[in-house]
């Protein structure tokens, strides 16, 4: 009889264990399930930032990528908690300050920048594989978020003569599937995106993006070391502190330098020119040709020409222009749209990399103008198009304020100038209308300095560049 109820003790003590265990078990993988839930959109954006090395691979992921919604956490039910008067003024003031926190949407975004620019694929490879000769012109564009102006720049790139022949790269700062559409859209040379990896996209509450815990911009000093914001000790000369919107230009700018002559592979050794333009820009049909003609004069008559310029804001009428050229000081007002240049100018830049990343001017053109006269060692020299072959289209942006943009509107002023002058367009030799006196005026300092570059942060990460791989 004991025996019996002893047996019944251990099986019903068998099956409670059992049971418990079955339930801690149950409740431990509910809890592993919800700690690393992704969203289905970002699920899906993390398996594809593992990118192919296959061209196919690379092309199908730029098309395809959608935007991964971010989605939160729900939020939890209200707790009730009793505290005095002191505690709950702690609680407001860590609210009134934020930690910055980086969802899981953001972490696939730099996943998939990294990946990009290692891998360099090259849309149309093999497509202008013979159209393309060593050292033929390479054309970077900065690209923020603009596509309808980015469409107009592709559309007039489409109608250049010879465009199978350049190597096209695109510097992203934020990430688009509509901006990605646009380029994807190009058949006519080969392609390449670059993304700058340090955008306020990636980086939203943090530096370099906007970290709540910064100064706010008009704050004084004084009261910034009371409030015991991060950068507090780092004002501009105005008294003002860092807005990244204004910064992040001036660094993609810098970095984009750098990446394009030092870290994009298929540029080991380029002896040829680097023509920088941007979203917002559009070129002649015979820009091309115009800087064959350019480099033929600047290696006759012209060898210590820094920067060649394919034309000023002014748009001056093709009539006895079109194949004249001016020799003068480069000056950031006139001569920073449509700037080419070669790897000897290039390497004479990188050792200014200290005045230029510690000058305080969020503007890179403004910056490089005070390089000319207090660190390369001489004046930039530019030899520039009294005829632009190049116009600014962007009639709204950082430095506009109009309420509405119509691209569309300035491409129909642009055409119509060009049409008037096309029998102007592709001269056969180029005349060197005005030259500086060989001791002429020097470089031009900058007027005025505009401040937004004052936090130190931005000084050293500008001047990491160089140094990343």
């Amino acid at each position: 009889m004991r025996l019996r109820i002893y047996k019944r003790k251990v099986v019903i003590l068998t099956l409670v264990v059992v049971i418990c265990g079955l339930a801690f078990w149950s409740s431990g993988r509910q809890k592993k399930n919800d700690s690393g839930a992704f969203p289905k959109e970002v699920e899906t954006a993390r398996r594809s930032s593992s990118v192919s090395s296959s061209s196919s691979s690379i092309n199908n992921h730029i098309q395809v990528q959608v935007t991964p919604a971010v989605t939160r956490a729900p939020a939890a039910p209200p707790v009730i908690i009793q505290a005095n008067e002191t505690q709950l003024e702690k609680v407001k003031d860590k609210e009134k300050i934020p930690k910055p926190d980086v969802d899981n949407s953001t972490l696939v975004y730099r996943g998939i920048v990294f990946q990009l620019n290692f891998d360099q694929t090259i849309r149309n490879e093999e497509k202008f594989k013979t159209a393309r000769q060593k050292d033929d012109l390479v054309v970077v564009v900065q690209v923020h978020n603009r596509p309808d102006y980015l469409k107009l720049l592709v559309d007039s790139l489409r109608k250049v003569r010879g465009v199978e022949s350049i190597l096209l790269i695109f510097s992203h700062d934020y990430w688009s599937p509509e901006i990605n559409k646009v380029v994807a859209s190009i058949d006519f040379c080969q392609v390449l995106q670059i993304f700058f990896p340090f955008s306020i996209q990636l980086y939203p509450q943090e530096f370099p993006g906007n970290d709540p815990r910064d100064c706010p911009r008009d704050i004084s000093k004084k009261d910034a070391l009371k409030l015991g914001c991060i950068n507090a000790e780092y004002p501009d000369s105005f008294g003002h502190y860092r807005e990244a919107k204004f910064s992040q230009t001036k660094h993609h700018w810098w970095w984009k330098l750098h990446f394009v002559w030092d870290r994009v592979r298929v540029m080991k050794d380029h002896k040829g020119l680097v023509l920088l333009i941007e979203e917002d820009h559009f070129l002649s049909p015979d820009f091309i040709h115009l800087l064959k003609l350019m480099s033929a004069l600047k290696r006759d008559q012209c060898t210590d020409c820094d920067i060649l310029s394919l034309g000023s804001y002014s748009h001056i009428g093709y009539s006895s222009k079109a194949n004249k050229v001016e020799v003068k000081a480069w000056k950031s007002t006139e001569h920073n749209m449509g700037m080419a240049l070669n790897r000897e100018t290039y390497q004479k830049l990188v050792q200014c990399t200290d005045t230029f990343c510690t000058y305080d001017d969020y503007n890179w053109d403004w910056s490089l103008q005070h390089l000319t006269v207090s660190c390369l060692p001489s004046y930039w020299k530019v030899m520039v198009s009294e005829a632009p072959r190049i116009f600014h289209a962007g009639d709204c942006g950082m430095h506009h304020k109009k309420a509405t943009c119509m691209p569309m509107s300035q491409k129909t002023k642009i055409e119509n100038i060009l049409q008037s002058s096309g029998n102007q367009l592709f001269p056969k030799n180029l005349l060197i209308a005005k030259r500086l006196p060989a001791n002429g005026a020097g470089g031009v300092a900058p007027h005025v300095k505009n401040g937004g570059w004052g936090d130190i942060r931005d000084h050293e990460l500008c001047k990491s560049y160089v140094r990343l791989q």
